[in-house]
């Protein structure tokens, strides 16, 4: 059985991964979204380096979230659509595993990636470099949340046609602690406290969070099917 699965979850990230790679507008989309807003900061705020960097962690993980809803409402999309869904749910193996490997790849490409290219970004809002590391850690750790929210709301809206506010409406609440947690530890980091306890609080979450939102996601994917 676990060499079965292990197949399994194996040919389940290749054909996520390659599914994504042909859509290269999936990966860079995001990216150029999050430079846009943030291109907008200093010409709306003014371009002094002490203004832009105080509201700096607070702005970069605003338009992470945002960011991070954007994507989210394709997940599961395409292989509704293609009948694929149906049958992972008909599959031996668990829906709830199914799904996490697409919300795995999912955080792969939007959430690491975002966090990798994060150092340009806070380069132009003036942030002290000090807190260059622990905004990468936040956002790879807070990216994970936003990945495991967004797709609990994804999969319930999934059969919808014009779900993406009742997606927004869904996720939103549930990011605030999110968002607190990641901008006070890049806060803190900028003015040269320890961040760690910020950092273990977002690391606590996104452990909770791979242990109940699978269940959660398999749930509200059996609703939809069903619906």
């Amino acid at each position: 059985m676990l060499p079965e699965l292990g197949t399994f979850l194996r040919f389940q990230m290749q054909r996520h991964l390659q599914a994504a790679l042909r859509r290269p507008s999936d990966i860079v989309g995001p990216l150029i979204f999050f430079l846009m807003v943030i291109t907008l900061f200093p010409i709306g705020l003014g371009p002094d380096p002490k203004i832009l960097a105080s509201l700096a962690p607070g702005i970069l993980w605003v338009v992470a979230l945002l960011s991070s809803l954007v994507v989210s409402g394709r997940l599961f999309q395409a292989d509704y659509e293609d009948g694929t869904l149906e049958q992972l749910a008909l599959s031996p193996h668990p829906l709830a595993i199914s799904a996490m490997v697409e919300v795995f790849c999912h955080w792969l490409l939007s959430g690491v990636l975002l966090a990798l290219a994060s150092p340009v970004f806070a380069a132009l809002l003036s942030m002290p470099s000090q807190a260059i590391p622990v905004l990468m850690a936040s956002l790879i750790l807070g990216t994970l949340c936003l990945s495991l929210i967004g797709a609990v709301a994804a999969s319930l809206t999934v059969a919808l046609r014009r779900g993406g506010v009742l997606l927004s409406l869904l996720s939103i609440p549930l990011t605030v602690p999110v968002l607190i947690f990641g901008t006070a530890a890049v806060r803190e980091a900028a003015l040269g406290y320890d961040p760690s306890s910020w950092l273990a609080l977002l690391g606590a979450l996104a452990a909770g969070g791979c242990i109940l939102a699978p269940l959660a996601i398999a749930a509200g994917l059996r609703i939809s099917l069903e619906a």
